[in-house]
C-alpha cells in the first residue's frame, strides 16, 4: 500500500479510487511476512499485507481528512496494546477463513464502538469481530482443504503468536481492489512497557 508524502495516494489515477476506506493496524515481521506467504499459499492471485481492522471497509459521505481528523482524535486516548491471533475459524456465511483474536480483543471492540461514528458511522453487513483475514472469496468446495493447509501451517509455525498494535492506517481501496495508505496514526506510549 503506497502513497505519497503528502498523504494522496500515489500512482494510482483519481478516477481509480473508490469511496470505500477502512482502518487497519498492520503486522509487523516476522508474524507479518509468515501471514503473508500463508495467505498467499491459500488464495494464490492474492496480494496481501497482513493486517487486523480497526474499522471494516466502509463509503464515506464526506472528504477522508475530515473523517481521518475524528479518527485521530479517538484514537489519542489508545495506548499500544497486544494482539494475540489464536485459532484458524470460517465465518459461515462467507466461508472467509481468519486467525481469531484472544488478547486485544476488547481493545479492538472497544476502538471499533468509538470510531464507527459521526462521519465514519456505518451499518456493517455484519457484527464486528477482530480477526486476521487468511482466505476469502474461494470457492465452497475447496474451504475444507484451505481450512486444513491453513491450520497444518499455523501449527508448524514457531514464531510469537503476537503483535503489538502501535499504529493505526487509513487506506482506500481501488478499482483493482488495492489498498492505497492514506495515513497513519502511532499510539502513544502511556502506561505501556513494550
Amino acid at each position: 500500500m503506497s502513497s505519497d508524502p503528502k498523504g494522496s495516494p500515489g500512482r494510482v489515477p483519481a478516477e481509480e479510487w473508490l469511496n470505500v476506506f477502512a482502518l487497519v493496524s498492520y503486522i509487523p515481521p516476522p508474524l507479518g511476512e509468515f501471514l503473508d506467504q500463508l495467505r498467499r499459499e491459500l488464495v494464490p492471485h492474492d496480494d496481501p499485507r497482513a493486517h487486523v481492522s480497526l474499522l471494516p471497509p466502509r463509503p464515506l459521505a464526506n472528504q477522508w481528512r475530515q473523517a481521518w481528523a475524528e479518527v485521530r482524535q479517538t484514537l489519542e486516548r489508545h495506548a499500544p496494546f497486544e494482539v494475540e491471533l489464536t485459532g484458524i475459524r470460517t465465518f459461515p456465511v462467507t466461508d472467509v477463513i481468519y486467525l481469531d483474536v484472544g488478547a486485544g480483543a476488547s481493545e479492538l471492540c472497544d476502538i471499533h464502538a468509538a470510531i464507527n461514528a459521526n462521519s465514519l458511522a456505518f451499518e456493517e453487513p455484519f457484527a464486528y469481530h477482530p480477526h486476521v483475514t487468511l482466505a476469502q472469496d474461494i470457492a465452497h468446495q475447496d474451504v475444507g482443504a484451505a481450512i486444513e493447509l491453513a491450520g497444518r501451517r499455523w501449527r508448524e509455525f514457531r514464531g510469537r503468536r503476537s503483535f503489538f498494535a502501535e499504529q493505526a492506517v487509513f487506506v482506500q481501496n481501488t478499482v483493482g481492489d488495492r489498498w492505497l495508505d492514506l495515513a497513519e496514526f502511532r499510539f502513544a506510549d502511556k502506561n505501556v512497557n513494550l
